[in-house]
């Protein structure tokens, strides 16, 4: 949309100022609101565009008030409201029969909110509809029930907030805790003195094991593996088969098809399993002795 410059606010403004300066576009009687749209949209007159948006930047600034409990700059959000009249000018038409302000006050809203969203916390919030609702909703639903307490809120409390805005329990007590407790940044002092104390990441505790203890666990896995290798050559084939069978398979084969398998009983199956399990064990024991003198010697020659 090519129109005049509209006048600004910037962070460093003043508001007051900014109001009374936007106070002085006059206000637009229907027809001649509705002959200055029909500029725009038959010829792209930019003058008549431009009178259509400044006429309307105190509903802006009006929208935007509403938005000021997010603690996000008074500036940027009646900016990102200007954007979204910009845009209702842009596709408003005349010829539906109702004024400009009434179909403009939802792109406003829209954008503001949007920009909310964005700019409000670094984890992206309010993915769907009903919970873009439960965001802008929430304060004011917990003021009309009373609800003031510190933390989480009582679950009768949860479970009325749902039903009205049509969101799960579990939206209601995570977005309650989100806007309770902003984003605060991981380098942010401990102490708010200045001395040296360190910041909040260095509390934070990695619950995985580190380098050096996972690099012993590949290590020992690895020798146990070995080991077992080297232990079932103590089995002849039979027994080295039926112990993988019942022992060694995430779903173990029964005795009865082994025992048909084989030809025997499944008692018999059964004895061949413990006397295999039985000669690993011991050939097991064999290789770790063999392994700890081995770690002995080695240690005396150095």
């Amino acid at each position: 949309m090519a129109t005049k410059s509209i006048p600004s606010l910037t962070p460093e403004g003043s508001l007051s100022r900014y109001l009374q300066e936007i106070r002085k576009f006059p206000m637009l009687e229907p027809q001649e609101e509705y002959m200055l749209a029909k500029r725009w949209k038959e010829h792209d007159d930019s003058e008549a565009a431009h009178k259509l948006v400044t006429s309307h930047l105190r509903l802006v600034a009006k929208i935007a008030m509403g938005y000021r409990g997010y603690g996000l700059p008074t500036a940027e959000v009646i900016s990102e409201g200007n954007v979204g009249l910009m845009q209702a000018v842009k596709r408003f038409d005349p010829e539906k029969g109702f004024r400009l302000s009434t179909y403009a006050m939802w792109w406003i809203r829209a954008s503001i909110q949007e920009y909310i969203l964005r700019s409000w916390s670094l984890v992206k919030i309010g993915t769907t509809a009903a919970q873009k609702k439960l965001f802008f909703n929430l304060r004011k639903m917990k003021g009309q029930l009373k609800a003031f307490e510190e933390g989480d809120l009582n679950p009768e409390t949860v479970t009325t907030i749902a039903d009205r805005l049509g969101v799960t329990t579990d939206d209601v007590i995570s977005m309650n805790r989100r806007l309770a407790g902003p984003d605060n940044s991981l380098n942010a002092p401990l102490r708010q003195d200045g001395e040296q104390s360190g910041e909040w990441q260095d509390w934070l505790v990695d619950e995985e094991a580190d380098q050096e203890v996972r690099l012993g666990d590949s290590e020992e896995l690895e020798q146990r593996r070995s080991m077992l290798q080297m232990a079932m050559q103590s089995l002849n084939e039979r027994e080295m088969h039926i112990l993988t069978e019942r022992r060694l398979k995430d779903e173990p084969a029964t005795l009865e098809e082994l025992s048909q398998e084989y030809g025997i009983s499944r008692e018999r199956v059964r004895q061949i399993e413990v006397r295999a399990f039985e000669k690993l064990q011991k050939a097991m024991r064999d290789s770790m002795k063999e392994q700890v003198q081995a770690q002995r010697e080695a240690a005396r020659a150095e």
